[in-house]
């Protein structure tokens, strides 16, 4: 039997967080204490993706859902996502009931952020992917001018690994074997016009 500490911890609007909302509390399973359950499976793992730079300016951002709904908002979070992670070795944080996986690269901070209660396995495969596939894109120079010189490029590697927070590809050479064919197809395109 498991230890009651090793049980997920209950999501904002279910168990008894629900319960001391005055929402519906789903019913307990058997053996299992009350107000706790495990999340119902979701494709929307990501929240969002961000990539700052080494002052905590934002190069390039994906917000996947209407956590941030406002480019305030979104600043803001991210200013103090950066605050709190600039200065660690550790490459997972808790901050604000949202799950951040980070790598740093020269000039560069890149985040993928998803809830409280996302793997962070999961999470850690798309920061893995979208920095090795930026790593080939941009010929191994993850750093802040070539991102820059390189944004649609950069952005067109994030759509091929995540969408509307879903993650599609976690395999760095299918992603840049997708962005090839992507830009060879753009190429044709210019050419007929």
């Amino acid at each position: 039997m498991q230890r009651p500490e090793a049980w997920p911890r209950p999501h904002p609007g279910e168990g008894a967080a629900a319960a001391q909302a005055g929402g519906p509390a789903p019913p307990a399973r058997a053996g299992e204490p009350a107000g706790l359950r495990l999340q119902e499976p979701s494709l929307y793992t990501v929240k969002a993706v961000f990539i700052l730079d080494n002052d905590g300016h934002r190069l390039l951002a994906k917000y996947y859902d209407d956590t941030f709904p406002s480019l305030k908002e979104q600043m803001a979070f991210e200013k103090n996502v950066f605050n709190k992670t600039s200065r660690t070795d550790s490459e997972i944080a808790f901050f604000g009931g949202m799950t951040i996986v980070y790598k740093s690269s020269i000039d560069l901070f890149l985040y993928v952020v998803g809830s409280s209660h996302e793997n962070e396995l999961m999470l850690m495969s798309v920061l893995t992917c979208l920095f090795e596939s930026l790593n080939h894109v941009l010929r191994k120079n993850v750093e802040k001018r070539w991102v820059l010189e390189n944004m649609d490029g950069a952005f067109l590697v994030l759509d091929e690994i995540v969408d509307g927070g879903v993650i599609l590809e976690s395999d760095p050479q299918q992603v840049i074997q997708k962005v090839l064919q992507s830009a060879k197809e753009q190429i044709k395109w210019s050419l007929l016009k």
